[in-house]
């Protein structure tokens, strides 16, 4: 019995799949090039820590509360004023790689106004939201 014979993909994927994924690859990049200088930077002493790695094996054992305040380290968004400082440096990445979604749905969004596709564009724009307000920490408990 022949095995049937595999049909060629001839299907384009549309502009605005097409513009996510740029999006999503190049914001993927950045963040993890984030990381990489951010590491460089601590481990060389390129840039002052906040934590020197040193002691870090010293505050392992703790638990997060006792590292932050034994530390000085930020909570929130209080890490973007120490962006000069090695280990902190790093945040920056992870955020650009958590955040990133927001760019690509920005980038989408013309293209659907463009269609005329209203839906996809409201709905894009209410998911945008959501992720800033969890980024904000407006909807975790305490606030």
């Amino acid at each position: 019995m022949n095995a049937p014979s595999p049909v060629p993909l001839t299907a384009t994927p549309p502009a605005e799949q097409l513009r996510y994924a740029a999006w999503l690859e190049a914001t993927g990049r950045g963040g993890l090039a984030l990381l990489v200088v951010g590491y460089f930077a601590y481990v060389t002493g390129l840039l002052a820590p906040l934590v020197p790695l040193d002691t870090l094996p010293g505050l392992w054992n703790q638990s997060a509360s006792d590292f932050m305040a034994q530390t000085g380290s930020p909570q929130g968004w209080g890490w973007l004023p120490l962006l000069a400082k090695g280990d902190i440096l790093n945040l920056l990445g992870i955020a650009v790689l958590a955040g990133g979604s927001i760019g690509c749905l920005l980038a989408v969004m013309p293209l659907y106004a463009r269609q005329g596709a209203r839906v996809y564009v409201v709905v894009c724009g209410l998911q945008i939201l959501v992720l800033m307000a969890a980024a904000s920490g407006l909807l975790t408990a305490g606030h």
